[in-house]
């Protein structure tokens, strides 16, 4: 199908795709509904929205990007799930302004708190979408993981700039401009008023493999994945993850 993902592109979302999906089952238990209403804010192309809407939810996705949603359109109806997918233009701060409060069984907040100026009211306006059993699904890059990539490089200095800087940035070119530890992702979900359902480190080695060995060894990939899950849940990996990924969920 034509959202599947490539091998390659797989070790990028498998972790987060698995738990978001138990997490809209358990939804779906919980509502009693089989299509459950999911707002994708900053969900660009699809990479989430598309799989979620295949399983028969209706999709909202929010994006700054009139490119990304037109990608998005194109996406969904290759697809067969268009009239499930919706793409509106807007951000995170400005939510409100094209999508109801209250509205929503689950919220994904992928790739948007490294680039907010305030990470806390983007987290407090995510929640605030939700309905009271709602569910929250928190991505950001992570400290730990941008650390290990500079200093496996040889870029020492840059590998302690960003374990000393508090946004956690190796330089001026450092195309992110914010980073987070687990402890302060977790933080920003509970201080939201949601209970912490799940942490998990993404990316843990995946990123740190040379390219050539996943392609050209077989079965690579697939043990490469395994290896990914099974890490993803260990406190001792989240400190060394490219992303990190916080499930939570609304207090009643």
């Amino acid at each position: 199908m034509s959202d599947q993902p490539r091998p390659r592109a797989s070790l990028r979302t498998a972790v987060v795709w698995e738990v978001l999906k138990d997490a809209l089952d358990r939804q779906v238990k919980a509502t009693g509904r089989d299509a459950l209403d999911v707002l994708d804010t900053g969900g660009g192309t699809g990479n989430f929205a598309v799989p979620a809407a295949r399983l028969g939810h209706r999709v909202t996705v929010v994006d700054p990007s009139p490119n990304a949603l037109f990608a998005l359109e194109r996406r969904a109806a290759e697809a067969g799930v268009a009239d499930r997918v919706r793409g509106v233009q807007g951000d995170i701060l400005g939510l409100f302004d094209v999508v109801e409060r209250e509205g929503f069984d689950a919220v994904l907040c992928h790739g948007v708190l490294e680039y907010v100026d305030e990470p806390a009211e983007g987290v407090r306006t995510a929640v605030a979408a939700l309905r009271p059993s709602g569910a929250l699904s928190l991505l950001a890059a992570g400290l730990g993981g941008a650390v290990l990539a500079r200093a496996l490089a040889g870029h020492f200095t840059e590998a302690r700039r960003a374990l000393t800087d508090p946004a956690g940035r190796w330089g001026e070119g450092d195309p992110v401009p914010r980073r987070f530890t687990a402890e302060q992702l977790s933080g920003l979900v509970s201080e939201a008023g949601m209970e912490i359902a799940a942490v998990h480190g993404v990316r843990v080695f995946a990123d740190l493999v040379p390219g050539v060995l996943v392609d050209t060894e077989p079965g690579a990939v697939e043990a490469l994945l395994k290896l990914e899950a099974a890490a993803a849940e260990q406190p001792a990996f989240h400190s060394v993850a490219t992303q990190l990924h916080v499930l939570g969920e609304k207090r009643h």
